[in-house]
């Protein structure tokens, strides 16, 4: 079901009639080979469409708000191939609402030492254009993307390629609603925030529906459907019955069956794009929704246990930024739950209950069920693996009641020393950089939920970009955090982001 618009990105190159129509022609013709090398690299997720060059007040500004308007542009890439005078952008970029890319490059790559004289000196200007143009950006207070390199370097176009997927995060953030079954777990705290808040600020709609109506939609559905799915199931993943009646086992995992189809029938109808359960409140659903929720997931759902709706709308945009992405690794809801605290072995086992996306997994998965110690139901079925291993990054958007904050873990996937027979659930394990003691400290300090939304296939700097772009505060625990810096840091912030 992850379904986001054929996006495109404006290149828009700036200049001036000071050195008259023929260094203007120049000007044209060089932006629009770089536009066609862009689009023939293969190195960029979505198309870039060349746009006539900006030369006054007026063009400027028309060609930003006909972008506005535009629902197939996802940002704008700017650069200035000559000196192009700053005042005539503040209108323009006091108007833009879609997310820019300050592209600091040139046309040719080296100083043509033989034959350089002050006509191409007059020309070639983006040494001293984009520092005018970056100073109105820093004077406006306004947040862009600045990218320096080559323009025809792999690494260049790559960190374009980047930043596009963070514009279309930003973008299809706009658009993202979900739909709360009943509410959050009580007593928490971390699962709660304000979602009229959330609304203005990233543009999620959270709505609540009792957890009957969905039910009703999940008894809806055919047996035909119901037992095509099983099938499918049973075709495409390992069954362990592990000394339970064949029968019986298949009966449950038709129970998960029919919530995949109903939960997703209710979703498209009422335009939903995440989901969140919670255990306490199932009423006349027969199982928590498990192996139903992680197919649900790998299908491009957002989701949040226990009631947690800003950890679901987290991995359904973490999911679109990485859309299409080649050699994908996977995107999950994940939770932190116990350590291994031996000398050079430390991490942190994640796993939940029972929904952690089948995006993530490293081999065979199979279909197992156990009993659930909560939420007072049979048995539910649930897709059991352990995670790749490799660097990822770990999220956690938390609302700490005057902002957001969004905390960002890189951290390294690794394998567990011995398998875990008895625990019937997906696992990851992971040591979060710098260390285990430092990261788990700095997570703390910074007040990161239990929850996080999981990817493998992003960055830190593109989900900071994210951030930014939403006006919210980032903060980073990587290979370079320490915890003295770290603190002083959370208090600069408390102050600027006030």
């Amino acid at each position: 079901m992850l379904k986001t618009k054929k996006y495109q990105f404006w290149f828009c190159t700036g200049s001036q009639d000071l050195y008259g129509e023929e260094c203007l022609a120049h000007v044209a013709e060089h932006s629009g080979k770089m536009v066609e090398a862009l689009n023939a690299s293969g190195n960029l997720p979505y198309e870039v469409v060349w746009k006539p060059t900006l030369v006054t007040d007026g063009l400027i500004r028309r060609t930003f708000n006909e972008a506005n308007i535009d629902e197939a542009c996802a940002g704008v890439i700017t650069w200035m191939h000559t000196f192009s005078p700053a005042k005539s952008w503040i209108h323009g970029l006091q108007e833009l609402r879609k997310p820019l890319l300050h592209l600091h490059t040139q046309f040719n790559r080296e100083i043509p030492y033989d034959s350089i004289d002050m006509d191409f000196m007059n020309e070639n200007q983006a040494a001293h254009g984009d520092r005018e143009y970056g100073h109105i950006f820093s004077r406006l207070h306004m947040a862009r993307k600045v990218i320096m390199g080559y323009w025809e370097e792999a690494d260049v176009q790559k960190r374009i390629g980047d930043w596009m997927r963070t514009a279309v995060g930003v973008i299809e953030s706009r658009h993202v609603r979900v739909m709360r079954v009943a509410d959050n777990m009580r007593n928490v705290a971390v699962t709660e925030g304000d979602k009229v808040e959330a609304q203005i600020k990233f543009g999620w709609e959270v709505d609540a529906y009792p957890v009957n109506d969905i039910a009703a939609s999940v008894a809806a559905v055919s047996k035909g459907d119901i037992d095509a799915l099983v099938e499918e199931y049973y075709d495409r993943y390992e069954i362990l019955l592990e000394g339970r009646d064949e029968k019986e086992f298949r009966d449950h995992v038709a129970v998960q069956a029919g919530i995949e189809i109903g939960f997703e029938r209710f979703l498209e109808e009422r335009d939903y794009h995440a989901i969140v359960t919670h255990f306490g409140d199932l009423g006349a659903l027969k199982q928590l929704p498990g192996l139903a929720v992680q197919r649900l997931m790998e299908k491009g759902y957002g989701f949040g246990a226990e009631g947690d709706w800003k950890t679901a709308a987290m991995v359904r945009i973490m999911k679109i930024m990485s859309q299409g992405m080649k050699d994908a690794k996977g995107t999950s809801f994940m939770e932190d739950y116990t350590y291994n605290l031996i000398p050079g072995k430390e991490g942190i086992l994640q796993s939940h209950m029972l929904e952690v996306c089948p995006s993530v997994a490293d081999g065979q998965i199979s279909i197992r069920e156990q009993p659930l110690s909560m939420g007072d139901r049979e048995d539910p079925a649930r897709l059991v693996f352990t995670a790749k291993t490799g660097p990822a990054i770990a999220t956690s958007l938390i609302d700490l009641g005057n902002r957001f904050r969004l905390i960002i873990n890189e951290v390294d996937c690794k394998k567990v020393e011995r398998p875990m027979p008895k625990l019937p659930a997906a696992t990851a394990f992971w040591t979060p950089r710098p260390s285990l003691q430092t990261g788990a400290e700095a997570w703390i300090l910074a007040g990161g939920a239990h929850h996080t939304a999981f990817t493998f296939d992003l960055t830190a700097e593109q989900m900071g970009d994210w951030a930014e772009a939403m006006g919210i505060e980032a903060v980073y625990i990587d290979g370079d955090t320490k915890i003295r810096q770290f603190k002083n840091e959370l208090f600069w912030n408390s102050i600027a982001y006030r």
